[in-house]
């Protein structure tokens, strides 16, 4: 008898156990296409896995998202929906019905009106997802914002471009898919945000590496003109001139180039039409398991032409913007070995401009230093974000606010690596490079997620406990460092940046475009 009394505790026990890690669930939430219920978890409210838009499959791959179906009864939304098909061997959790985003909310009632962060999740526009542990958005939830993730489908089959498909598009146009899924997905958020406390009227988009490139892209877009209202970029910006051969910040081809690349594209799957294609599995689409990679283009619709001189028109969606870059970007893009492969790189890269940049960016001798990978860095998003601050608080009644990230342990020739800081905004810090998280990391990762949802709910980072950022211009060129503390300071490389921007304003003439082709 006494066994079987142990044996009962030990199952009430064990079922107890098991209840206890059932998250409760919020309240049922009402949204355009039907009614939703997440989890409550530490105060907010979570919901994961909402369709913004119907899946871009079959008949609508390749096409401009459309609106998700209505559902009956409730939709559970406690679970991560798959992330998009990518390149190489994307593990489980992938798919083609990929359109769904994810939503943190501190709001107890729909009318408080809670200013709203919208994650974009970089990859190099050919891969990502929402799901990935570092976008996890309750630290900044708790700050005071409605954080708000969403999916966007990413490599060929987000940004593809075909003759076949730019005639059967209403606007003649093709690409851009991903972009047009970050649009929808910010329709939706302006429509039903406020079911969740959410402020429609205060939205602020923001991103890091292709999720900051895309926030710059949805800056000058006038298909996103008034679906938001401030622009946070982590080492993004896209305002270099198109070529047919691109390289890092020279990204974007113009359309009629995408559609030859598209071309190829179909002839390497072994078929000669759009049908045929829409036809293959994701596996058999070229590109090994998953697809090839691809990149926005400027197709005169979703992005009407060369950024930079959009802004320069004042043709721009004009908010306050919070921009900038890691110190050692250059070390995480393949950085030549010797300093003989890379005066060869900028020479074959940058034409008559290449002495210039080599004594701006020195070379050095044997391994190639800090200041020759400071070249990568700026051509792909130091220079980028330095234009982007000067041509806003130029052009825009917005004003801009630009950082440069350096948090690192003082070792060597060693910088912050790209995407390091993205760990910092979401407060998830683990520790890296051997290295345990220190009360410097600590106070850096509460100073980035404090601006950053100060930004969203004031139109400027500033506010108690943190030191003042002033905004920045070409009469007040100020930078908010981080590093070490959070401190001001001058632009960094900034006499460099200057002999970059000659090369740069040399490619936007006839002479540097036609070099280019």
């Amino acid at each position: 008898m006494k066994n079987v009394v142990i044996v009962i505790c030990i199952a009430i026990l064990l079922v107890a156990g098991c209840s206890s890690v059932q998250k409760p669930q919020t309240s049922l939430v009402k949204v355009k296409g039907g009614l939703v219920q997440g989890t409550t978890e530490d105060g907010l409210n979570v919901f994961k896995g909402i369709p913004f838009a119907a899946p871009p499959v079959g008949e609508l791959r390749w096409k401009a998202p459309q609106p998700a179906a209505n559902w009956d009864g409730v939709l559970d939304a406690t679970k991560f929906a798959p992330g998009p098909i990518q390149g190489g061997n994307p593990p489980s959790g992938k798919s083609e019905d990929c359109l769904y985003l994810n939503v943190w909310t501190p709001a107890e009632f729909t009318n408080d009106r809670v200013p709203v962060l919208v994650w974009i999740y970089g990859g190099g526009f050919g891969a990502g997802s929402t799901s990935e542990s570092n976008y996890s958005g309750e630290n900044l939830a708790k700050k005071g914002v409605v954080l708000v993730s969403i999916a966007y489908r990413v490599g060929q089959l987000g940004f593809m471009a075909h003759p076949e498909l730019s005639a059967e598009s209403p606007n003649h146009v093709s690409g851009n898919y991903g972009l047009l899924d970050m649009i929808a997905g910010l329709q939706w958020i302006k429509e039903n945000i406020a079911a969740f406390g959410g402020d429609p009227k205060k939205v602020t988009i923001f991103g890091e590496s292709a999720g900051g490139i895309a926030v710059s892209m949805l800056s000058a877009s006038p298909l996103a003109k008034g679906l938001f209202h401030g622009a946070i970029s982590q080492s993004g910006g896209s305002f270099g001139p198109p070529r047919p051969t691109t390289f890092p910040g020279e990204n974007q081809k113009r359309l009629e180039d995408a559609e030859k690349a598209g071309e190829e594209y179909v002839k390497s799957a072994g078929v000669s039409s759009i049908e045929e294609m829409r036809k293959l599995t994701p596996d058999q689409l070229p590109g090994g398991r998953g697809i090839g990679g691809s990149w926005p283009i400027i197709d005169g619709y979703v992005i009407p032409d060369d950024q930079y001189k959009l802004y320069e028109a004042g043709k721009f969606n004009d908010t306050p913007i919070l921009v900038g870059y890691n110190s050692d970007e250059g070390a995480s893009f393949s950085p030549p070995r010797t300093s003989d492969a890379y005066i060869e790189g900028v020479k074959s890269r940058y034409g008559k401009f290449a002495d210039e940049l080599i004594e701006a960016y020195p070379a050095g001798s044997g391994t190639p230093p800090k200041t020759a990978r400071d070249l990568a860095r700026d051509s792909a998003f130091g220079w980028h974000t330095w234009i982007w601050a000067r041509l806003q608080s130029k052009m825009g009644k917005g004003k801009a606010y630009y950082y440069y990230f350096d948090q690192h342990p003082p070792q060597g020739d060693r910088g912050s690596p790209h995407g390091q800081d993205v760990a910092y905004v979401f407060q998830h810090l683990r520790g890296g490079r051997g290295q345990a998280v220190s009360q410097s990391d600590q106070e850096i990762s509460e100073a980035m997620a404090t601006y950053w949802t100060n930004f969203a709910k004031y139109g400027h980072p500033n506010g108690e406990g943190v030191p003042q950022w002033p905004a920045f211009s070409d009469d007040n060129p100020e930078v908010m460092y981080f590093a070490q503390t959070p401190h001001t300071g001058p632009v960094p490389s900034a006499e460099s940046l200057k002999a970059l921007d000659a090369y740069f304003a040399w490619r936007r003439t006839p002479e540097g475009d036609a070099w280019a082709k």
